[in-house]
């Protein structure tokens, strides 16, 4: 016990003298445990406690309820999934029923959630919408008001402050709805803890469109109940159809053999926990990786000092144990520091997380003492740990050689090869049985391993690749001789740099791969930048009994024109029924697919057995084409002048899609539904065409044979159909306008898209935009985050090998000087020793990651591969963003090493012995 005091107080001592080498090493502990830190208090923030998420979503009630249903439900005991036994109830409940199933003494509110179009700031948008009287005391916690007074009639609106900034409105403005029918004078400011995106609160009888949301967290009637509700009052009144959210129960949750069995969980992902355990431990390698560089540092340039102690009867356990201490005391002082950062940051920056990540307030002030608890200890084992390679070297050297400034060994271990192309090709043997079998723990478990076993390797690839420093110029070749002979700490600083560009590789490929995957699932409705303005028939704000009036197109295209990037603005029709055919009776036309290809699997594409979808997916018949669509314009009526705006075609595809329409076809993008260029169309006329009629009775559908032509350029086949005027004339039945096609130069501007919308309201509340926009792509950094994570990393583990190699070389730049070498020897030197470690390291990192990458999406498209429908895969692409970042950062590695180091060359005096 008194070496180790001994050995603590020399650390402390050796801390404070090597001020830059310890602040140094505390920061790269201290990172981790920031980042850690921050992470375990902003999760405890926002982690709900169940008396809080009570107050989220039934304010000071003793419960919230729905009565949606006839028969018993089963319920999960916090409400948070159910399953009914009987039908839906026709109409709402009403108060009076609802209470006359509770106890007496009850009293409800009613509470309700919707989506309502308002005017806004610029033009017509879509804002969530809530139907509560703030004025009563069981609201408070659900809406809380900030400012101004609560709405007391059916012209009074109170809103958030995401909402006022959406539609340019205060306390005392008047917002108005879509079509101008309505308007609302705000009397309040308010705030919905649990939702902090733009909210509307009317009054429960005054909300738009009556709360279509059934089972939002804010839906139903609270109830101020006699007392507590009871598990046993939820089953009971669970029998009569209602689901109750109990506060008594959320605080004083029944045991699990109480909760249905649909409903139980343990509550423990399995994959998840061995994924974060992985991750964890990958984490903690970086640590020691780049720690250990630093500790080795030390140990070398107190050498001397530990020599001295060896004379002087240490034992090797003693010299372990100085070396050792290194770690336990700046651990120690990396864990404070970056606990005391990371709750700071995570209080500072509380607002804005509630604000932009996730959207609601947090429950309080938390710091989660016993995960802090345990990221202390985790950083000061990690220092421990990292100091471990440098203390068993330093306890091996020569005692001679030390007290004598002699280098000891620099030569590596045979066993160390061998051990690390073991662990390599076991974790690449791991990875590949992971991959085939679909066990993404498994993959990342030999990634692990494998990754161990390459930094093994890594002393002897400094080895080898030393050997060819004698057809190098000087300073390159006195920096490969000195990255070998200092490879106990450039080693892992290669080590280090190849796990960071390899984790940052290997994450950018993933999600490059998963984005093109979205993008392949994404089917075009029209050519990107182009827009659908259509007429929506039947339209609510129709008279009943009235036919709709017929939009003015001229008037239509001329306010497109006045707004979007225009090229062109074709109208097109759709087919309706010939006059007198009563309103609810559908005419239409059906392509009708020949029997003999038609996918025998098609109807049981949910419930097929493993075996089947294997037939599936190899039957020619059964090629699908899945995915989902913003646009759409479904069977349309066009003129061959439409084509290009609908389809993007182009050359001659266009120009026989033209005679095609022209001669009264029909252009379609599947190319099963034709036979010798004809198509069969089913003429559905004063029928109800539901999709649901029996072969046989499809047998009786008149037809119509048409010329046909599939489009091959421009958009994926996706089921559009474009019709021509004579096939729907040759069908007996007529058109009318169903819209405009809209050319544009150019992707229109959302706030474009606004003010279309509202001037086409003004002309017709029946008119909707539609811009085609292209697959959603994510504007998340994360790539360029990681790669300038693994940059930074890069530059921090080059900077420490540099570092130690100009330490332990100051005798010979010495030398250097002596037999008149020039100044600027040292700074080329300094740059050939960045470049070595980071470029090595850069290089071996790309190839990992790389390698890691495929195999993880290999094994993602092995799970799919006999699945039926036929998914996207995932592909395998390089994400050449963050691979320049990635690859500049050994350039600028070697720039700072050069500008940084000076180029006077020492001149030291011999040491007295």
């Amino acid at each position: 016990m008194n070496s180790w005091l001994t050995a603590l107080r020399i650390a402390r001592r050796e801390a404070r003298r090597a001020k830059g080498r310890s602040a140094l090493v505390i920061a790269m502990i201290a990172l981790p445990v920031l980042a850690l830190t921050f992470a375990a208090a902003s999760y405890d923030m926002f982690k709900l406690r169940p008396g809080e998420r009570a107050d989220r979503e039934m304010g000071t009630a003793d419960a919230r309820l729905l009565w949606e249903y006839d028969g018993a439900v089963a319920q999960d005991p916090r409400g948070d999934g159910w399953s009914a036994e009987g039908d839906p109830h026709q109409t709402a409940r009403t108060e009076q029923e609802i209470l006359a199933a509770l106890p007496a003494g009850s009293r409800i509110i009613r509470s309700l959630e919707s989506y309502t179009e308002l005017r806004t700031a610029s033009g017509i948008g879509t804002l969530n919408s809530r139907g509560i009287d703030v004025r009563d005391p069981l609201a408070a916690g659900l809406v809380d008001l900030l400012d101004g007074r609560a709405p007391a009639n059916a012209g009074e609106v109170a809103i958030n402050a995401a909402a006022a900034d959406r539609l340019g409105a205060g306390i005392g403005d008047t917002i108005q709805s879509a079509d101008r029918a309505k308007s609302w004078t705000v009397t309040g400011l308010v705030e919905l803890p649990a939702s902090l995106s733009e909210n509307v609160v009317f009054l429960p009888d005054a909300i738009p469109g009556g709360g279509a949301m059934s089972s939002g967290s804010g839906t139903g009637w609270l109830w101020d109940a006699p007392g507590p509700v009871s598990w046993g009052e939820v089953k009971q009144l669970n029998a009569r159809g209602m689901v109750v959210f109990s506060r008594d129960v959320f605080l004083h949750p029944p045991p699990a053999s109480e909760t249905p069995e649909m409903f139980r969980s343990s509550g423990v992902d399995a994959e998840a926990i061995g994924i974060g355990g992985l991750v964890a431990g990958l984490a903690i390698l970086e640590i020691v990786l780049l720690a250990g560089p630093a500790f080795a540092v030390g140990a070398r340039r107190r050498r001397r000092d530990l020599g001295l102690v060896a004379a002087n009867g240490g034992t090797p356990a003693h010299l372990r144990r100085i070396v050792l201490a290194d770690g336990i005391v700046l651990g120690t002082l990396g864990a404070a520091a970056g606990l005391v950062i990371g709750v700071v940051a995570a209080f500072l920056s509380r607002p804005l997380v509630e604000l932009y990540l996730v959207n609601y307030r947090a429950g309080g002030y938390r710091v989660f003492p016993l995960a802090l608890a345990g990221i202390a200890a985790l950083a000061v084992g990690t220092g421990l740990l990292a100091a471990i390679v440098p203390a068993f070297t330093a306890a091996r050297g020569d005692v001679v050689a030390a007290l004598t400034g002699r280098r000891g060994s620099i030569r590596s271990r045979k066993r160390w090869l061998v051990a690390g192309l073991a662990l390599a090709g076991i974790g690449a043997t791991a990875t590949f049985i992971g991959a085939r079998g679909t066990d993404i723990n498994l993959v990342l478990a030999g990634l692990i391993v494998g990754e161990i076993g390459l930094v093994l390797c890594t002393p002897a690839l400094v080895g080898l690749l030393a050997r060819f420093g004698r057809i190098l110029p000087l300073a390159p070749r006195i920096a490969l001789r000195d990255t070998a002979r200092n490879r106990a700490a450039s080693a892992p600083a290669i080590a280090a740099v190849m796990a960071a560009v390899a984790g940052s590789v290997a994450l950018g490929v993933v999600l490059t791969a998963d984005q093109e995957r979205n993008d392949a699932n994404y089917l075009a409705g029209l050519p990107t930048g182009n827009a659908l303005i259509q007429v929506q028939y039947g339209h609510p704000s129709a008279e009943p009994g009235t036919p709709q009036r017929v939009p003015d197109m001229d008037r239509m295209a001329s306010l497109v024109r006045n707004t979007f990037p225009v090229v062109s603005t074709v109208p097109i029709n759709e087919i309706a029924c010939p006059a007198g055919t009563p309103d609810e009776v559908y005419c239409g036309l059906n392509p009708r697919m020949p029997p003999e290809r038609v996918c025998p699997y098609a109807e049981m594409a949910g419930s097929l057995s493993a075996a089947d979808q294997r037939k599936a997916r190899q039957d020619p018949r059964c090629a699908q084409t899945s995915g989902w669509s913003s646009v759409g314009y479904g069977a349309s009526v066009a003129t061959p002048d439409a084509l290009p705006g609908l389809t993007g075609a182009t050359g001659d595809d266009l120009a026989k899609a033209r005679e095609t329409l022209a001669a009264g076809g029909v252009v379609v993008s599947d190319p099963r539904l034709i036979v010798n260029g004809k198509i069969t169309l089913e003429i559905y006329d004063a029928r109800q065409g539901d999709g649901t009629t029996t072969p046989q009775e499809r047998d009786k559908i008149p037809t119509l044979v048409v010329p046909a032509h599939v489009v091959t350029t421009g958009l994926p086949a996706h089921g559009a159909v474009i019709f021509s005027s004579g096939a729907v004339a040759a069908a007996k039945f007529v058109e009318r306008p169903a819209g405009l096609v809209v050319s544009n130069s150019r992707t229109p501007t959302r706030a474009e898209e606004d003010r279309l919308t509202a001037v086409l309201r003004e002309l017709d509340q029946a008119l909707y935009v539609s811009v085609e926009r292209g697959p959603y792509r994510n504007s998340d950094p994360t790539l360029l985050i990681l790669a300038a994570a693994a940059g930074v990393i890069t530059l921090g583990a080059a900077g420490i090998a540099t570092g130690l190699a100009a330490a332990d070389g100051r005798s010979d730049l010495a030398t250097l000087a002596a037999v008149g070498a020039s100044p600027g020897v040292r700074r080329r030197l300094s740059l050939s020793q960045s470049g070595v470690i980071a470029g090595l390291g850069t290089v071996l990192g790309v190839a990992a990651g790389l390698g890691v990458s495929a195999a993880v999406l290999y094994a993602y498209n092995q799970a799919g591969a006999d699945r039926w429908p036929v998914e996207p895969s995932y592909p395998v692409d390089v994400p050449w963003s963050s691979l320049a970042v990635v690859g500049v950062v050994p350039l600028v590695a070697m720039l700072g090493a050069g500008l940084l180091t000076r180029s006077r060359l020492p001149i030291e005096a011999r040491r007295a012995t």
